[in-house]
This record gives structure tokens, C-alpha cells and sequence, in this order.
């Protein structure tokens, strides 16, 4: 199986794959690999005549191969990008010998979303031995802020850990929505400034007091009425502040917590290992940790849940989400 890196660094190179087999759970690599092989591949001049989009869906495995063993016109390659592939997958195993004997003057690109192939099956063998494999998993939530610092890095810039895990709680493991307004910070961020929680404020529309962040801080200290004012708001505006999103940010923190009493080390750097967290927040946990001792911990957590479920619509009355969500600070407080 081969790596995002390690892809990505043979295409800038040109030294291409006769065939890339792009899978997995999270579609946003996906489609960067994908992007990234369709302006590499081929000069813009060269794509009308040696460049084919096939859709799982419209097409069928025999066209596929059909267009791969073409020659390309004046050009070094053809290229040919199969998307949305999943469509296909009764029929896949049909690619096999093409892929045991791929076209050398042709790019076979398979963007296979959301699945991935049964590594028994001989389409896999095949890939291994003829072709490239990769896998695109999800990323955890508590490695978004990593991520995201990692990617405003690639794009020349700086972001403080306070902003990436702002934007990170607020936006979610949604990668294409994350990755589209990074693009934006930095193209309204001054080069020279650091990407920071004012900035996340002004251009994105998430407010640096009122945020699921804000609100386990809050809690954590013991600071009701700033947490009765954040939930409030939240209420005011559920669209940006869904109420699933809230209960599951709770959820992680008092998760976090129970980690946290669990550990035989205290150690800060042994903190922030344990729970994914930068070593500037581990002083939080402490402080969070010292207001719920472990014993109230597990009821808290039922609490959750409960509020989960009612969210849903089990065994609940209905209430608004202002209302909800002010029961839930009530009863962990």
C-alpha cells in the first residue's frame, strides 16, 4: 500500500503508474490524488485530444479498457480518470487483465469512494504487482488540529494550535469544507501573519467566545454562567451550533477526563500523548479533572447519552435545542 507522500512525490516527479487505484472511506484524498494526476500528466494543450472522465455509473469495464489500450496523439501519455467507481464494483474484477497487462503510453486513474477492494480478490494481487494502491482512511477528530497545521504548512503559511483546534471543533472531519476555507485564511491572512483565532472569527463566521471549545472550557473551571451564556447562543443560532455536534464535543471532553483519572503518569507530555491533545491544553485537563472527580465522571457520561438519545428522538419529549442543551449544563453542573 502505498503512501499520500510517497504518491504524491513520483507524480511531481513523473514517474507515473500505468495504474493508480484510489480507495477508501475519506473521498478528499481521493480526489487530491486524482487532481493532482490530471494537471500533472498531461500539458492543458494535450488533454482534448488524450484525456478521458469516465463515470462508474454511465460506463461499463469493457469501455474502460476500451480507451486504455488506445495510443495517445503527439503525446508521451493518454490519460484516462475513472470516477465515481464504486459504481462498478460487481463488475470490477473484469479490469483484471487489463491491469496484468496495462498499455504503457496510458495513466489508468480508478477513484474508487467510501469502499475498499477485498484484498483476496485478484484485482488486488494484480494491483500490487502492476500498479498503485492506495487507501484513504478518515481522520480522527482529535488529529484534525495536527492536520490542519500540517496543511497550512504546505500552503507556506502558520496557524497557532488554539485556531487549528478551533476551526477543527467547529467545521468537523468534513476535510473538503476544512481544506476550502484554509485556502481562504491564506489568501486573506497578510503572508507574513500568523493564522490566528481572530482571524478563524472574522473570515469564517465561528465566534471565538461562543464555540464548543469555549463551552468545555467553561465547564471545566466551573464557570456556569459563561457556559448558560454559550448555550444560549448556541440555541440562537442551531445552524451553526447543531445540537448532535455539542453533545458530542461534551461526549470526547469527559472521555478525555476519564483517560485523564486513569493515568498512573501525570506526566504533561504523557497527558498530551495519551489524549491527543497539545501540551498547552494539558493544564486545562488538570483543572477539569480536579472539578469532576472520577466518581462523578461515569453519571456525567450517562447524562450524555441520554441527551444523545433524546436528541434523536428516543423516549423524549420534544424541546428546543436551546432548551436541551440548557438541561444538559444544568444536570453536569
Amino acid at each position: 500500500m502505498d503512501t499520500l507522500t510517497s504518491i504524491k512525490s513520483s507524480i511531481s516527479q513523473r514517474s507515473f503508474s500505468p495504474v493508480y487505484f484510489l480507495m477508501g472511506e475519506e473521498p478528499f484524498f481521493v480526489d487530491e490524488l486524482s487532481e493532482q494526476l490530471i494537471h500533472s500528466v498531461l500539458p492543458e494543450e494535450q488533454r482534448d485530444f488524450n484525456q478521458t472522465i469516465l463515470y462508474g455509473k454511465d460506463t461499463t469495464v469493457d469501455e474502460i479498457v476500451s480507451c486504455c489500450k488506445r495510443f495517445p496523439m503527439m503525446a508521451e501519455y493518454q490519460l484516462v480518470v475513472v470516477r465515481e467507481a464504486q459504481e462498478l464494483s460487481r463488475t470490477l474484477e473484469q479490469l483484471t487483465a487489463y491491469i496484468e497487462q496495462p498499455q504503457p503510453t496510458t495513466v489508468l486513474v480508478v477513484c474508487y469512494k467510501y469502499k475498499k477492494l477485498d484484498k483476496r480478490k485478484k484485482i488486488y494481487k494484480a494491483l500490487q504487482k502492476h500498479g498503485t494502491i492506495f487507501e484513504s482512511k478518515k481522520i480522527y477528530e482529535n488529529k484534525l488540529p495536527a492536520w490542519i497545521e500540517q496543511r497550512v504548512q504546505s500552503l507556506g503559511r502558520s496557524i497557532n494550535y488554539k485556531a487549528s483546534m478551533l476551526l477543527a471543533d467547529s467545521v468537523g472531519a468534513d476535510l473538503g469544507t476544512l481544506n476550502n476555507q484554509l485556502t481562504k485564511l491564506c489568501l486573506v491572512v497578510g503572508s507574513g501573519q500568523e493564522i490566528g483565532v481572530e482571524h478563524i472569527e472574522l473570515h469564517v463566521g465561528i465566534s471565538k467566545e461562543f464555540n464548543n471549545f469555549e463551552l468545555r472550557k467553561a465547564l471545566g473551571v466551573g464557570n456556569t454562567a459563561q457556559a448558560y451564556k454559550i448555550v444560549h447562543y448556541f440555541g440562537m443560532h442551531p445552524k451553526q451550533h447543531p445540537l448532535l455536534g455539542t453533545i458530542n464535543s461534551l461526549y470526547a471532553f469527559f472521555i478525555q477526563l476519564l483517560t485523564y483519572h486513569g493515568l498512573a503518569s501525570k506526566n504533561p507530555d504523557t497527558v498530551a500523548k495519551t489524549l491527543g491533545i497539545h501540551p498547552f491544553f494539558v493544564r486545562e485537563i488538570e483543572q477539569a479533572a480536579n472539578r469532576y472527580p472520577l466518581k462523578t465522571i461515569v453519571p456525567i457520561l450517562g447524562i450524555i447519552k441520554q441527551a444523545d438519545l433524546a436528541a434523536k428522538g428516543v423516549e423524549a419529549v420534544p424541546v428546543s435545542e436551546r432548551e436541551a442543551l440548557q438541561q444538559l449544563v444544568s444536570k453536569i453542573c
